[in-house]
């Protein structure tokens, strides 16, 4: 059973929500709800979900800021609500990835179907994420280096949202142990290793292929193109732009 937050602006609302359906049928349980951004963020600090689900009828602006502030940490899946039919509303959501936008009138049916995508997503990771557990069980009685492990993890979802919490969590470790592990083997922390690993394959990629820099910074796991430009030139001294027509000129 999947666990999703909904924030709704007032009780009447959330509770119609919950109302709608049985949640349970669709593979989903309402763990929390609530009522304004800062509401949300604090229960985000505190309990892991694997849905949000963001009224937008009172605020597209309070609603989109939220999506900006999860887009920051998580690639959680978000079901937005109730907005409008403004096309750049909509772009706006489509930038943060969402993983459905339902305009008013918001009908059980369209909810239920979207549900249903999200459900058939978070089971295919949740497969993923058991291949890994059973990859590290398996060769845990060979002693290999569960640093290796992590390694590869990364490598294979460097395109995904990536934290040293989620890999200890599969492979059943006490994270600070972990990440001091990891630092002791590899003389840096886990975070500048991924940030390394996913510089220089944005480097591989705007060398050799003419993918555009916006899916270029997706495929190496950043969804905000700006947070892309300004951890790449701090990486590599140069702009994305500017690395691209050099790289082109020595070729």
């Amino acid at each position: 059973m999947y666990r999703a937050l909904l924030v709704q602006p007032d009780r009447y609302s959330r509770e119609e929500t919950r109302l709608m359906f049985h949640w349970e049928q669709h593979g989903f349980m309402l763990q929390a709800d609530a009522d304004s951004l800062s509401d949300a963020q604090a229960i985000l600090r505190t309990q892991s979900v694997d849905l949000i689900l963001i009224d937008l009828k009172h605020s597209h602006a309070s609603g989109m800021l939220l999506c900006e502030r999860i887009r920051e940490q998580s690639r959680v899946p978000i079901i937005l609500l109730g907005g409008s039919h403004d096309f750049q509303l909509l772009r706006k959501a489509m930038a943060f990835q969402v993983s459905d936008y339902i305009a008013n009138p918001v009908h059980s049916e369209d909810l239920a179907a979207s549900l249903c995508k999200v459900k058939k997503e978070l089971d295919a990771l949740s497969v993923q994420s058991h291949r890994i557990t059973l990859s590290y069980e398996k060769k845990k009685n060979l002693n290999p280096s569960i640093i290796d492990l992590v390694k590869q993890y990364v490598q294979e979802q460097l395109h995904q949202n990536i934290t040293l919490k989620k890999i200890s969590s599969l492979l059943h470790f006490n994270c600070a142990y972990l990440g001091q592990k990891f630092k002791d083997q590899e003389n840096m922390s886990f975070n500048e290793y991924l940030l390394q690993q996913r510089m220089e394959k944005a480097k591989i990629l705007l060398e050799r292929t003419d993918m555009r820099i916006y899916e270029i910074a997706n495929e190496v796991g950043y969804t905000e193109i700006d947070w892309f430009y300004k951890k790449f030139k701090e990486y590599t001294g140069t702009s994305a732009n500017e690395y691209r027509k050099q790289s082109t000129v020595i070729a």
